[in-house]
Protein backbone atom coordinates (compact mmCIF):
# COMPACT_ATOMS: atom_id res chain seq x y z
CA UNK A 1 0.00 0.00 0.00
CA UNK A 2 1.51 3.46 -0.89
CA UNK A 3 2.41 5.63 1.58
CA UNK A 4 -0.13 8.64 1.98
CA UNK A 5 2.95 11.84 2.12
CA UNK A 6 1.90 14.43 5.34
CA UNK A 7 1.15 17.53 4.89
CA UNK A 8 2.46 20.49 7.14
CA UNK A 9 1.15 24.10 8.00
CA UNK A 10 -1.75 25.20 9.27
CA UNK A 11 -4.01 23.21 6.60
CA UNK A 12 -7.88 23.44 7.41
CA UNK A 13 -9.13 20.37 5.55
CA UNK A 14 -8.96 17.08 3.98
CA UNK A 15 -8.01 18.16 0.98
CA UNK A 16 -5.02 20.34 1.89
CA UNK A 17 -6.50 23.97 1.75
CA UNK A 18 -5.03 26.08 4.23
CA UNK A 19 -5.72 29.38 6.13
CA UNK A 20 -4.23 31.09 3.49
CA UNK A 21 -6.47 29.89 0.41
CA UNK A 22 -9.66 28.50 1.19
CA UNK A 23 -11.36 28.35 -2.56
CA UNK A 24 -13.09 25.01 -3.50
CA UNK A 25 -10.08 24.95 -6.20
CA UNK A 26 -7.63 25.46 -3.81
CA UNK A 27 -6.80 21.76 -3.33
CA UNK A 28 -2.94 20.69 -4.15
CA UNK A 29 -0.13 20.88 -1.75
CA UNK A 30 3.85 21.65 -3.45
CA UNK A 31 6.56 19.67 -2.10
CA UNK A 32 9.18 22.43 -1.37
CA UNK A 33 12.66 21.32 -2.88
CA UNK A 34 14.72 22.71 0.35
CA UNK A 35 13.37 20.50 2.90
CA UNK A 36 11.28 17.52 0.66
CA UNK A 37 7.92 18.48 2.54
CA UNK A 38 4.53 18.86 1.41
CA UNK A 39 2.84 22.26 2.70
CA UNK A 40 -0.21 23.88 0.96
CA UNK A 41 1.24 26.95 -0.22
CA UNK A 42 4.23 29.43 0.66
CA UNK A 43 2.89 31.16 3.24
CA UNK A 44 2.37 28.01 5.11
CA UNK A 45 5.97 27.36 4.46
CA UNK A 46 7.32 30.73 5.19
CA UNK A 47 5.39 30.66 8.75
CA UNK A 48 6.07 27.33 9.62
CA UNK A 49 9.37 26.02 7.76
CA UNK A 50 13.03 26.86 10.00
CA UNK A 51 14.45 27.71 6.52
CA UNK A 52 13.42 29.92 3.64
CA UNK A 53 11.87 28.24 0.86
CA UNK A 54 14.13 27.13 -2.79
CA UNK A 55 12.58 27.02 -6.09
CA UNK A 56 12.59 23.50 -8.13
CA UNK A 57 15.02 23.38 -10.67
CA UNK A 58 13.97 23.23 -14.16
CA UNK A 59 16.26 20.00 -14.63
CA UNK A 60 13.96 18.40 -11.87
CA UNK A 61 10.42 19.36 -13.28
CA UNK A 62 10.10 15.10 -14.04
CA UNK A 63 10.37 14.81 -9.65
CA UNK A 64 6.91 14.18 -8.53
CA UNK A 65 6.19 17.56 -6.32
CA UNK A 66 2.51 18.11 -6.19
CA UNK A 67 -0.16 16.44 -4.77
CA UNK A 68 -3.68 16.46 -5.46
CA UNK A 69 -5.61 17.71 -2.18
CA UNK A 70 -8.77 15.59 -3.63
CA UNK A 71 -7.48 12.17 -4.63
CA UNK A 72 -3.86 12.38 -3.17
CA UNK A 73 -2.12 11.41 -5.91
CA UNK A 74 1.46 13.14 -6.82
CA UNK A 75 1.96 13.89 -9.77
CA UNK A 76 5.30 15.57 -11.31
CA UNK A 77 5.61 19.69 -11.68
CA UNK A 78 5.96 19.31 -14.93
CA UNK A 79 2.55 17.10 -15.28
CA UNK A 80 0.99 20.02 -13.07
CA UNK A 81 2.42 22.95 -14.99
CA UNK A 82 0.12 21.00 -18.04
CA UNK A 83 -2.94 20.23 -16.56
CA UNK A 84 -5.49 22.31 -15.05
CA UNK A 85 -7.31 19.28 -13.01
CA UNK A 86 -5.68 16.26 -11.75
CA UNK A 87 -4.98 13.58 -14.20
CA UNK A 88 -6.37 10.97 -12.00
CA UNK A 89 -9.48 12.33 -10.22
CA UNK A 90 -9.78 14.97 -12.74
CA UNK A 91 -10.75 17.96 -9.96
CA UNK A 92 -10.04 21.30 -10.96
CA UNK A 93 -7.18 23.30 -9.92
CA UNK A 94 -6.90 26.73 -9.31
CA UNK A 95 -5.61 28.16 -12.55
CA UNK A 96 -4.95 31.80 -10.56
CA UNK A 97 -2.07 29.49 -8.93
CA UNK A 98 0.03 30.09 -12.15
CA UNK A 99 0.50 33.80 -10.87
CA UNK A 100 2.80 33.21 -8.14
CA UNK A 101 4.88 29.71 -9.74
CA UNK A 102 7.93 31.55 -9.66
CA UNK A 103 7.93 31.52 -5.95
CA UNK A 104 7.98 27.37 -6.08
CA UNK A 105 9.72 26.73 -9.60
CA UNK A 106 12.28 28.06 -11.56
CA UNK A 107 10.94 30.54 -14.89
CA UNK A 108 14.18 30.56 -15.98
Amino acid sequence: MARIPEVFGPTVDEHTRCVHYVTELDIIAIRFACCDRYYPCHLCHSETADHPAQQWPREKFDQPAILCGNCWTEMTIETYKSVDECPECYAAFNPRCAAHSELYFDSK
